[in-house]
This record gives structure tokens, C-alpha cells and sequence, in this order.
């Protein structure tokens, strides 16, 4: 909406049109993908630790090799890790975070056998580690199981996101 360059609002409405604004936001879901739904970071230079989903052109632009894949699923927010490994490998499974918006590679050992349980997965100034905290949710060759995903920075800096690590085909 275009406004003529001297034409003015009573401050009562542009007051209550602000109050209204901030009420929405502030009472609005968190963006998927935004990492609201995460602890807060502990620890490291005080700043956030932001994981973003995955998009499908993020995953396949990385090109990873290997015939099974495993993926964390954070509540609501939607893939935050993505690997792929060979079955009966010694060669590390490939995977990749999004961290504050930007793709980066990480690695684990022992190729799709190592990543079924709870593997750690490292890579240029970081490791993320997923613990598996329960039994599968569903039935099927590969059924979600509930897990915790724990970035930790360099620096020392640590966050955690609640969701599901999934592995299969």
C-alpha cells in the first residue's frame, strides 16, 4: 500500500496497529526449519548454533555415494541431517547439515552399518552426534526410532534437537 508523502495516522491507530503486528508474531508457529524448536546453545562464544532443514536440492546437490541412506527428522522442523553409506564398508558414510543456511559435508565411520545405531558424525569445526533414546515408533523395514541430534561447535558450543533417526532404503 502506497502512502501519499504527507498523509498521517492517529497515533492510537498506528500504536495499536504495531501492538497487533508484534502480538502475531509473537504468538505465530516457529518457521520449519528455524531451529526454534532446539534447545538454546550452550556454552562456546555465546553465539546460536542454527540448523535449518534440508531441502531435496540441498541433499541431492551433494552428491553422496552409497546404496542406503539414514536421515534425522527434527520435529516440525524437517531434515536436519542426511547420510548415505554402503553396506559392509569400510569407507566412511557421507552426510550433510545445514548450518545457518549454508550445506556442509560431515562424515562417519563404517560406511551404513555404522550409522544404524547411534553414530557421530564429523566434519570442518564440528561433530554431530545422534543418540537413539527409544524403540522404533512404526513397523516396517525401516521405522523411525525417537533420537536426539547434538551439535557441537569448535568452540565448544553445544545444541540439541529433539526428533527421529531413520535408516533404510
Amino acid at each position: 500500500m502506497a502512502c501519499a508523502k504527507d498523509q498521517t495516522y492517529p497515533i492510537g491507530t498506528l500504536t495499536f496497529s504495531l501492538l497487533a503486528l508484534a502480538l502475531i508474531a509473537g504468538c505465530s508457529d516457529p518457521v520449519p526449519g528455524s531451529g526454534e524448536l532446539a534447545a538454546p546453545t550452550r556454552g562456546g562464544d555465546g553465539s546460536e548454533i542454527t540448523l535449518n532443514a534440508l531441502a531435496a536440492e540441498d541433499i541431492s546437490g551433494a552428491s553422496l555415494s552409497g546404496e542406503l541412506a539414514c536421515q534425522f527428522m527434527a520435529e516440525e522442523a524437517g531434515p536436519l541431517l542426511f547420510a548415505r553409506g554402503n553396506v559392509d564398508s569400510s569407507d566412511a558414510a557421507q552426510g550433510v547439515v545445514k548450518v545457518a543456511g549454508y550445506v556442509e559435508r560431515v562424515t562417519a565411520p563404517g560406511g551404513f552399518d555404522g550409522m544404524t545405531g547411534s553414530p557421530t558424525f564429523s566434519g570442518k569445526g564440528k561433530t554431530v552426534h545422534i543418540e537413539v533414546t527409544g524403540e522404533p515408533t512404526e513397523g516396517g523395514e525401516s521405522p523411525p526410532r525417537p533420537a536426539t541430534l547434538t551439535y557441537d561447535r569448535a568452540d565448544g558450543a553445544q545444541r540439541d534437537w529433539q526428533g527421529e533417526w531413520r535408516c533404510g532404503p
